[in-house]
């Protein structure tokens, strides 16, 4: 049956035709069958035709995960529209320049963050018409707007160089990029996770990342690919997740490691039943060694570990289980992301010369594949900065191969923090601390944490004369910054140090907080 999708659309198309009885979302007490997404996302997109959106026009999300997130993003994909999900952890001022540099006609919003849409209405550019899930009636009710649509396909195709998907990713000049994922960039992906990930029509897959995000969204079209049903958690809850595997007989999850060590202390995951699961694959940080034996003794020797990102549609390497051993005799492959997957190319190498390096030897991670994004939108520039004209991305991770392929992640040439599987870069950080009136100048790095890997820790230059504590200058980012973006500590500083160009030596701030680490990411 797969055979037949070639596009994102394809995937709704067939299953809600030939699988129609069959359930495809789960959340909470509420479902919907193949047959039934499909009649919802053809209500959509009609909706959203008659609201006058055209093909490869933007349709801005947000929301937790739901199963609004399947009804929009296929609605979308019946008229060849581009669904952008929005991070629901922004700040208003964040969600705001998303949604206008998408140039979103339509904003569907959901009842918990009409905060955030009151305060950015009046600055939204393009957005024609708004929608409100579970609205209280001071705007457009969805499932009104849904229900009162026409459910038949508008049969639009979608090409293989139309964008499916658009994500947002920050970027180190402090603001986010719309990373354009076509149905090449899915489709040069997800066939393979039938034979990698064993994705089957009878499996049961858990969607409990953040849907806006590649590792969230692009895992539950993985499955979905497949005609599997898919499991949403709203948001993540871990002690949800145990409950979850043995409730609906789970069989296929993508969790990051802090994760799976907040699950390990679920207080009754020892007597809970995960023999249902064959898959639990990891990534966005690596899994510590203790937490991997204890994750193996509860759940099974089911982890695989994926290295990918939002450019690359997702996973470009693979660790499978049976690398997975932290008491065979090539437990150093622990410390590895695996090696490429079919159809992708990766390289390591000398940035000052674009030669490959030595195995062994530590470079930056390229890689070359279809699943290479289209570019950013509205961002040549940027887009040309990370593809070379030969099609090589370059990732921004430093990382080294064995000889046998499986590549290392050792640090990061961009100064991105990842922290409990989000991606802070600090000149968006730097740039909210350097309008506080007591910073002359500081520099966010990222130090090591217990629970969630790294978290950003700003080293400020006090302004003469003017005093602000931590607590002050955390609260400061608050209330400008999603919380996972803000600082956890703040050291105060002389002077920060510089090279004779002016730029900060980050990693000499770093090295005290990474002593003795293998490594300088946790």
């Amino acid at each position: 049956m797969t055979s037949q999708i070639s596009s994102v659309v394809d995937i709704i198309r067939t299953h809600g035709a030939q699988r129609s009885d069959q359930v495809a979302l789960i959340e909470g007490t509420n479902s919907e069958t193949w047959g039934q997404l499909y009649s919802r996302s053809k209500q959509v997109a009609n909706g959203l035709q008659a609201a006058g959106v055209g093909s490869q026009d933007r349709v801005a999300f947000l929301d937790k995960n739901s199963i609004e997130h399947f009804e929009v993003f296929y609605g979308c994909a019946l008229i060849n529209a581009v669904a952008v999900d929005v991070n629901w952890r922004l700040a208003p001022q964040e969600v705001e320049y998303i949604v206008n540099d998408a140039e979103a006609k339509v904003f569907i919003v959901h009842a918990d963050f009409v905060a955030v849409l009151e305060a950015i209405l009046p600055n939204l550019t393009h957005a024609k018409m708004i929608l409100v899930i579970n609205s209280a009636g001071q705007f457009a009710d969805y499932n009104d707007w849904v229900s009162s649509q026409l459910t038949t396909d508008p049969a639009i195709t979608s090409g293989p160089d139309d964008v499916a998907f658009q994500l947002y990713s920050s970027g180190t000049t402090g603001r986010p990029k719309g990373v354009m994922l076509t149905n090449t960039n899915f489709l040069s992906l997800i066939p393979l996770t039938v034979d990698v990930w064993h994705f089957n029509a009878g499996a049961i897959n858990l969607a409990a990342m953040p849907l806006f995000h590649i590792g969230g969204g692009g895992w539950a079209t993985a499955g979905q690919y497949a005609g599997c049903t898919t499991v949403v958690l709203r948001e993540m809850n871990p002690a949800e997740v145990v409950r979850l595997i043995g409730a609906h007989n789970i069989t296929h999850a993508f969790l990051v490691p802090a994760v799976i060590q907040f699950m390990l202390a679920v207080p009754d995951v020892a007597s809970s039943n995960f023999s249902s699961l064959e898959l639990i694959m990891y990534g966005a940080s690596p899994i510590s060694e203790e937490v991997l034996v204890r994750a193996i003794e509860t759940f099974g020797s089911i982890f695989g570990q994926a290295y990918g990102l939002t450019e690359t549609t997702g996973s470009i390497t693979d660790l499978p289980p049976h690398d997975h051993d932290p008491s065979g005799p090539r437990k150093h492959l622990l410390r590895s992301c695996g090696r490429a997957i079919p159809s992708v190319e990766v390289r390591i190498v000398d940035t000052a010369t674009a030669l490959d390096m030595p195995v062994g030897e530590v470079g930056e991670i390229w890689c070359r594949s279809a699943q290479v994004m289209k570019g950013y939108w509205n961002n040549p520039a940027a887009t040309a900065e990370s593809i070379t004209p030969e099609g090589w991305f370059k990732s921004g991770d430093a990382g080294y191969m064995d000889a046998e392929g499986y590549v290392y992640i050792h640090d990061r040439v961009k100064d991105m923090i990842v922290s409990g599987g989000e991606n802070v870069y600090p000149a968006e950080v730097e740039n909210v601390l350097m309008a506080h009136p007591a910073v002359a100048d500081v520099a966010v790095i990222g130090v090591p944490h217990e629970r969630w890997g790294e978290t950003a820790k700003a080293i400020i230059v006090k302004r003469a004369g003017v005093n602000a504590s931590e607590a002050e200058i955390i609260a400061y980012c608050v209330e400008r910054l999603a919380k996972f973006k803000c600082p956890t500590s703040v050291t105060w500083i002389d002077v920060l140090p510089r090279n004779p160009t002016g730029k900060i030596l980050k990693k000499d701030l770093r090295a005290p907080y990474w002593a003795g680490m293998e490594r300088q990411v946790n």
